[in-house]
């Protein structure tokens, strides 16, 4: 309040004076005020602003990741401990878990590497995804770690948990990933922990981009743990990309949320944005955002 009084004086005395003060003569004062230029807009607004804006700068983001991994390593050394414990869905594992060495899944981008950099030229040039840039942004290997990642990683580690990254960046980014992960500080024990998009898995056939023939290849080797990810897909195929199909591939694990399935924050991009579309991205940018506005529910 004190700082705000001295200025609350001084506007008194103005109005004060502008009362008595004398008026210009109206001889003088321009016939019309010249409009304001316009400024011409350079790029063309882009509906991913707010979401990039909030990845970056919203404290709140920081927290949730925090929050999701100091929970998941909390309840660590329970699940090691328990030998029925298991985070894989019943599609996918295949191996019986007695003698199976303890590990957990992470997905990468969003999950443990912050991205946000490459959305926000995105976003600041007006352009689309596409795959030339991404794979330029990858070897440039500056991806940070997002917060709790190399916390939690490292605890699991240091217990004898393997760390496995199961990420859909395409084959020829592998060595450009690894790379980053230990950049960023992230344990990586080898190339075998790292299954990107393309890794073959003998008697599975690859669906899309689908990582259930890499789960069930870590389901051969290990028991896991717990799963993160930012996307459905991250924890278990999903047969129909709708809102509808999306729910019902999710419905029978809802109890592990929080326990032995960890989901982390992306509303910049992922799999829930062309199920608002029917999947169709030969639409044009305009109608695949009036189907996005059509599903808004505004009641």
């Amino acid at each position: 309040m004190s700082l705000r009084l001295p200025a609350a004086l001084l506007a008194l005395g103005l109005l004060a004076g502008c009362a008595t003060a004398p008026r210009q003569p109206a001889a003088t004062l321009p016939a019309a005020m010249p409009a304001a230029a316009a400024v011409p807009a350079t790029v063309a607004a882009n509906d991913n602003l707010n979401a990039v804006a909030w990845s970056q700068t919203a404290i709140e983001h920081d927290l949730i990741y925090l929050q999701t991994f100091r929970d998941a390593q909390a309840q660590l050394l329970t699940a090691l401990h328990d030998r029925h414990w298991d985070a894989l869905g019943k599609g996918d594992r295949t191996t019986p878990l007695a003698g199976l060495k303890p590990a957990v899944i992470l997905d990468v981008d969003e999950t443990v590497l912050d991205n946000s950099p490459f959305a926000a030229r995105g976003v600041r040039g007006g352009s689309e995804y596409n795959e030339a840039e991404w794979a330029a942004w990858c070897r440039e290997e500056r991806a940070r770690a997002l917060p709790g990642a190399v916390e939690f990683t490292r605890f699991a580690a240091k217990h004898g948990i393997a760390v496995i990254y199961i990420s859909n960046r395409a084959k020829d980014l592998d060595q450009a990933t690894l790379a980053n992960l230990r950049k960023a500080g992230l344990p990586v024990s080898g190339p075998q922990a790292f299954l990107g998009l393309g890794t073959v898995v003998d008697g599975c056939e690859q669906a899309g981009s689908e990582k259930g023939c890499r789960r069930q290849l870590v389901a051969r080797h290990y028991r896991v743990l717990m799963q993160f990810g930012d996307q459905i897909g991250d924890f278990v195929d999903v047969l129909a990309n709708t809102a509808d199909g999306r729910r019902k591939a999710v419905a029978d694990y809802l109890p592990w949320v929080g326990t032995r399935w960890f989901v982390l924050p992306n509303p910049t991009y992922g799999s829930w944005e062309p199920a608002l579309f029917n999947n169709d991205w030969s639409l044009s940018p305009g109608q695949r955002r009036q189907q996005k506005l059509d599903a808004l529910r505004a009641e």
